[in-house]
């Protein structure tokens, strides 16, 4: 079976938002559930994009809509365990870039998953892609 690889950026990560698994985010296994990896990636990026001063209804004069995500779990998390959430924005397209993601749990600073989503800038009245808004790629690449 061929692995999904995920290469995350050296820089531009930064951390966004600390969370403690809750008990209905576990599953039959006793860990973490992989469809919570995918709310958790929702609200730091959420966070990530606050800290900028956007949304995802408003990144910069745009809307932003998830294409596609991979997740590559590393390590079990279980209910109590603390995450911090690392988030950051690279890889920018005409109409999408690439948001990744780390979890650090607290207790260890073992890396328990890393992640990307692809995210497409889309006018939801249009109902067509647009692009990427040249002053969201110059403040996630620090250049504003």
């Amino acid at each position: 079976m061929a692995r999904i690889k995920i290469q995350i950026p050296d820089t531009g990560l930064i951390p966004v938002i600390q969370i403690k698994v809750r008990i209905d985010d576990i599953n039959y296994g006793n860990h973490l559930s992989n469809d919570a990896y995918l709310k958790y990636m929702h609200e730091a990026r959420l966070q990530y994009f606050a800290r900028m001063g956007y949304s995802e209804m408003n990144l910069a004069g745009t809307s932003v809509i998830m294409g596609d995500a991979a997740i590559v779990f590393k390590k079990e998390c279980h209910h109590g365990d603390v995450l911090e959430i690392y988030a950051g924005a690279a890889e920018f397209g005409i109409r999408s870039f690439d948001m990744y993601y780390r979890f650090i749990r607290l207790s260890d600073s073992a890396i328990v998953c890393e992640a990307k989503t692809g995210m497409v800038c889309y006018n939801y009245q249009a109902a067509a892609t647009e692009a990427v808004p040249t002053e969201f790629i110059n403040k996630a690449n620090g250049l504003s």
